[in-house]
Formats: structure tokens, sequence, C-alpha cells
């Protein structure tokens, strides 16, 4: 048993979504699951390189170019119900900033009789804060139910039961598929003209600067509860290694940092990146930035197995290989001492830029190029809360 087993139940099932999956959601959820049959790291990274290779095919990535639209009836409304969180954002323009064409943005709520789709934040709704539309909708009109916190801080899904039409979320086996992250291969081309570098981070191969960095472990923690499974390791690891907190739960961010996340861990060599609760596909900006930052991310989430469908196995440490905490406080030590098994778990930069999509005009443009892919689709979301807890 793994030291996150000490903290979270285990033994989730998993619940096979309705049929109407795209075929680019379906292709990635197999593919990204690499079987780890053989013992050797070099296999299975050779085995996920070829597996991402294959998959970023079909992963629905909003940098891909698609023609201009040239049939009228195929431009799409789509209408944003509620600002997420309540903080009013500039909508963007889909073709400018994605070369998604033919999408309408709007959050004039008068415009919901010709909308093609209406897309509506969980919280807003399940908290009282608005409304959902009223009924009855126009014909053939999607809605589209977008969240992106984990079922943990989802509370009312019951309401929403037989209520949507597509989902969006983290989630691989969501309707739409906008993950957290996720990598692209260095030699990946948006048509050759370099739109990819607008949005995609590279990553550097580690340089002898990078193997020594001066300092050893960080953790930015803004939603401290003595609940989290995170803060019961934390009290553990601390028991065994220096652990730098920033953050409302720590010291505040350096001035010399300018406030970024990313430019702080950049001087740390490994990053505890913890989730706040361990749900399946749960895995957050907190693993992105540590591997913008060029730290090797500790994490504490769901699975191994699942932070595979995202990592070569080798770029990351999940703190379930190892049977207790003091075992993970040896390793990161005895990696601190050994530069040549410590570019093992960096060696594999070299080859991918990371993107982190912009929330939330990236998750606009991403649905309204789905929508107007699924016209005539009108079947309805059936249990909605065990699928999202599965």
């Amino acid at each position: 048993m793994g030291v996150g087993a000490y903290w979270r139940a285990t033994g989730r099932s998993t619940i096979t979504r309705r049929s109407g999956l795209h075929q680019q959601e379906v292709c990635c959820v197999g593919l990204f699951v690499l079987k780890r049959t053989c013992s050797s790291v070099c296999v299975a990274t050779v085995g996920f390189l070829f597996l991402l290779g294959v998959c970023l095919l079909y992963l629905p990535d909003p940098l891909t170019l698609e023609p201009l639209v040239s049939v009228e009836n195929s431009a799409a409304t789509l209408l944003i119900w509620t600002h997420p969180f309540g903080r009013y954002r500039k909508l963007p323009d889909c073709f400018a900033l994605y070369q998604i064409g033919g999408c309408t943005l709007t959050d004039d709520g008068r415009a919901y009789p010709q909308a093609d789709a209406v897309i509506i934040h969980h919280r807003e709704v399940a908290t009282g804060t608005a409304d959902l539309p009223q009924e009855p909708r126009p014909r053939a009109q999607k809605w589209i139910w977008m969240n992106y916190e984990s079922p943990a801080h989802t509370p009312r899904l019951w309401r929403f039961e037989d209520v949507f039409n597509l989902t969006m979320t983290y989630r691989t086996d969501s309707d739409i598929f906008l993950p957290y992250g996720y990598l692209l291969p260095r030699e990946h081309r948006t048509n050759g003209d370099g739109l990819q570098n607008r949005f995609a981070h590279p990553l550097r191969a580690p340089s002898r600067l990078h193997l020594l960095r001066p300092r050893l472990l960080a953790w930015v923690i803004s939603n401290w509860s003595e609940s989290h499974a995170r803060v019961a390791l934390y009290y553990q690891l601390r028991r065994f290694i220096q652990v730098d907190v920033f953050g409302r739960a720590g010291r505040p961010l350096p001035e010399d940092s300018g406030g970024s996340v990313v430019r702080l861990v950049g001087r740390y060599q490994f990053y505890l990146a913890l989730e706040n609760s361990q749900h399946t596909d749960y895995i957050t900006e907190k693993l992105w930035n540590a591997v913008r930052a060029g730290a090797i991310p500790v994490v504490l989430g769901p699975s191994r197995q699942n932070y595979e469908r995202f990592l070569p196995p080798e770029a990351f440490i999940h703190v379930d290989d190892f049977p207790t905490v003091r075992g993970l406080a040896r390793y990161l030590l005895m990696l601190r001492r050994n530069p040549a098994r410590l570019r093992q778990h960096l060696d594999w930069r070299g080859s991918y830029s990371v993107h982190q999509p912009t929330f939330w005009a990236e998750h606009y443009c991403t649905a309204c190029r789905a929508v107007r892919r699924n016209r005539g689709r009108t079947d309805v979301v059936e249990d909605l809360t065990r699928w999202f807890h599965s």
C-alpha cells in the first residue's frame, strides 16, 4: 500500500459513459492509458512517446487550424449563461486566437432564443446565484455542463440529472475534453505557421545548472484544510525533509518572483503538486506549473496509471510509489546527491512543449467548435452524478 493510501479512500469503480462520445476522446482515453507490462523504464517511455504521438492526431487541440467556414448555416452561436465565479471577462475572438471559425460568442441573455448552445458553469446554478434558462428550450439547442472543480467540491449534482446535452470538464471521457494542461511533441506543428509557439511553452532538457538548483522542495498552497489528505501528508513529510511553504497558508511569494508561481518553483529541484482531493483525471495546474518550471513534481492525486495518461512515467514522483513517507523523503534526498539518477526524471523534457489552456477563453472556443461538429445531437446526459463521481 502506497503512502497516499493512508489519507484517501480507494477502490473507485469505473463507469462507462453513455454512447455518443467523440472519436477523438475515445481514442485518447484508450491510447493514453499505458499498460505497465514492462518493468523497464525505457520501454515504458518509448511506449508513451509512440502512443502520445498517435493520440495527438485526435486530441481536441484548440491550436489545430481548421478552414474558414464557407457554408453559412454551419456557423454557431454560443451563449455564455454566467461568467464563472461571477468574474467578468471579455469574450474572445475564436478565429483570431485559435483559428476556430464560424463561432459567435455572447453573454447577452436576450440571445437565448437564437443560440445554438448555452454553456452553463456549474457553480453559479448549483449555489443559486443564477437560475437555469427558462424552459422550453429552443429546438435543437444544446445545454453544456461545464465544471473544472473536483467531485468533492461540486455540490448538488443531483439537481441536474437529465438536464444537459453535453459535458465539458477535465475528464478524458467528457463530451468536450479540455484538461488543465497537456504535452505536445516539439516536432508537432500547426500547418507550419508557428501558431503553436503562441501558446505552448518549450521544455528545456536538463543542464548542469538545472541539476544543481539551489533549493530542494517547495509547496504553494492557498486553500488549507486540516481535512485534506495533502495537509496530512505535509505534516508527515516535514519531519524528514525541509519543505518551503508559500501562499496564503505559508510565506508570501518573494517579490523577485513577481508573483509568479512558475518563476518561484524554477528555483527548486522538487515541487509538491498535491491536489485538494483525489479523483479520476483531476490533475490541475499544480502539476503543469511544476513541469513548466523544470521542477520534478511530487504528486498526490489519482493513481500513477492515471497520471501516465498525460506524462511519461519518469516525469513525476507519485507518493504511492513509496510504502512510507520516510521512504519518499529519503528518495528525494538521494536524488539530490546523485545527478545521474536525477537526470533520469528530466531527460524526457527536451522533446516536448507544454500547453496550459487559458481560462476561460479557450474553453468557450473549444465548446463552440464542438457544437458545430455535433449539430442535430440532442440526447440528454444521464447519470451525471454517478459518472462524475466514478
